[in-house]
């Protein structure tokens, strides 16, 4: 321990170790900050930035780095569909019952009584688990709700892979973990996206309407899509960045986020895929940049992303108006984008 006489202050002012600042977090309303030159930006390559995204479909964007907004533009107080990020914000919610013991990874579909129309669920299909299908490792090639054409296209047939030896980015997976979800914890699961994470988050906009249920013919169980503003999507993903922590809280495990964003499965140029969430891997994420391994991001149709970059305590949030079908930003075009935005940070 160091002790300072009165005469003797400035001398151990100089060698006493800096104040390590607590984690920043936004309250009713975000921070931003005040001079992007001293945070190691260059105002020039985010204006760079910004043109481009100009001129593709961007319809908000927000860089968050240590909590605090570097830059934004569009309107990140607009609330779009996630798409498939709702399928993060799902696992996030699995990991919090988990710890709470409503969630038990290893229990079968069998067990757990989850079938489907005809053609029904076979025995072998019944042995999935719900840590499977978190991977998207089901082996179950079930028709599914609000699918793509290009899933459609590339699911296998059925009864071709046994659960756990295969990946397939599959929304049959992803809607059963919705009804096993309500099932086992017996809450709704826009309910407990308000409870679990829009309150103690403080996010500004979202509320539970923002949730609807799409059903159909094809599967019993429904899609669960949520609408969002930019500005509440960077508040969960700075909440993945600090390990599941907010203002010393613990709201999601840190354990959870750790194995969510670990690669399990080779997703080819996205790199690789984790609890509902796409990792890097070996480099590979988005075409055109090149993301350290641990960052991650969660995806939606037609160009909906967030991206957590740990390696620079970053948070980076893209939106598109999809409500016009005719609107999309492809992932080679955000690659583009992201690698302006890290262009803009000179200071590593």
């Amino acid at each position: 321990m160091i002790r300072c006489r009165s005469r003797l202050l400035l001398a151990c002012l100089l060698v006493l170790p800096p104040a390590v600042s607590a984690d920043r977090h936004p309250g009713a309303s975000w921070d931003k900050a005040a001079s992007v030159e001293k945070l190691g930006w260059s105002v020039a390559k985010l204006t760079e930035a910004r043109e481009y995204s100009r001129s593709i479909d961007s319809a908000a964007v927000m860089i968050v780095q240590d909590g605090l907004v570097v830059d934004e533009w569009g309107e990140p107080a607009r609330k779009f569909n996630l798409h498939s990020i709702r399928k993060s914000i799902l696992s996030a919610l699995y990991g919090i019952h988990m710890k709470e013991g409503r969630i038990r990874l290893h229990r079968t579909l069998e067990q757990l009584r989850i079938d489907d129309n005809e053609p029904a669920l076979t025995p072998v299909e019944r042995k999935a688990t719900v840590h499977d299908l978190l991977k998207a490792r089901s082996g179950i090639y079930h028709p599914a709700l609000y699918e793509t054409p290009s899933m459609k296209a590339a699911r296998p047939p059925r009864g071709i892979h046994p659960p756990g030896a295969f990946w397939y980015y599959n929304n049959w997976d992803f809607n059963a973990l919705g009804a096993i979800f309500e099932q086992e914890t017996n809450t709704r699961i826009f309910e407990e996206v308000k409870r679990r994470l829009a309150e103690p988050l403080q996010m500004e906009d979202y509320q539970v309407e923002d949730g609807q249920y799409v059903r159909g013919a094809d599967s019993i169980h429904p899609a669960y899509p949520i609408r969002m503003t930019a500005r509440d999507l960077a508040r969960f993903g700075l909440l993945y960045l600090r390990q599941g922590k907010w203002r010393g809280r613990e709201i999601v495990p840190k354990n959870w986020v750790r194995d969510s964003v670990r690669s399990y499965s080779d997703a080819g140029e996205a790199g690789g895929y984790g609890y509902m969430w796409w990792v890097a891997a070996g480099g590979r994420h988005f075409p055109g940049v090149t993301l350290k391994d641990g960052s991650y991001s969660g995806r939606g149709a037609g160009g909906h992303f967030v991206v957590v970059i740990p390696d620079h305590k970053l948070v980076v949030v893209h939106r598109v108006n999809t409500d016009q079908p005719t609107r999309g930003v492809t992932s080679a075009q955000f690659g583009r984008l992201l690698a302006l935005i890290l262009e803009a940070k000179t200071r590593r």
